[in-house]
C-alpha cells in the first residue's frame, strides 16, 4: 500500500465535502468585529473560527424567532441634540445671516 499524494488527499477531502453538502461561507470583518470574535473564542476556549461560527449559528437558531430576532437587530445610533447645542447653532445661524444678508426667504 502506497502513501497517497497531496493531490489525492485533497481530491478525497473535496469529494467528502461535496457529498456532505458543505459550502464555504466567507466573511469580511472590521477590526472591532474581529476583536469581538477573538473575545468570544477565548471565553469559550475555542481555537477555530469556523467552529465558533457554527456553534453561534446553531445556538442562535435554537432560540427560535422570539429569542433570535432581537439579537439580529441592527443597532441604530440615536442622535440627540442638547438644548445648549441647539441654541448655539440657532444663535450662530442668526449671526451669519446678519453678516451676509440677502439670502433670506422673503414671503410675497
Amino acid at each position: 500500500m502506497t502513501a497517497k499524494t497531496v493531490k489525492e488527499r485533497s481530491a478525497k477531502a473535496a469529494q467528502k465535502r461535496l457529498s456532505a453538502g458543505e459550502e464555504e461561507l466567507r466573511l469580511r470583518v472590521r477590526p472591532g468585529t474581529k476583536q469581538a470574535m477573538a473575545d468570544l473564542m477565548e471565553w469559550a476556549d475555542i481555537e477555530e473560527q469556523g467552529e465558533a461560527l457554527t456553534l453561534m449559528i446553531h445556538h442562535l437558531h435554537g432560540l427560535g424567532p422570539g429569542g433570535a430576532l432581537p439579537l439580529l437587530e441592527v443597532p441604530r445610533h440615536k442622535i440627540e441634540v442638547s438644548r445648549t447645542v441647539s441654541l448655539a447653532f440657532h444663535r450662530k445661524s442668526l449671526q451669519m445671516i446678519q453678516q451676509d444678508p440677502g439670502d433670506e426667504i422673503v414671503a410675497p
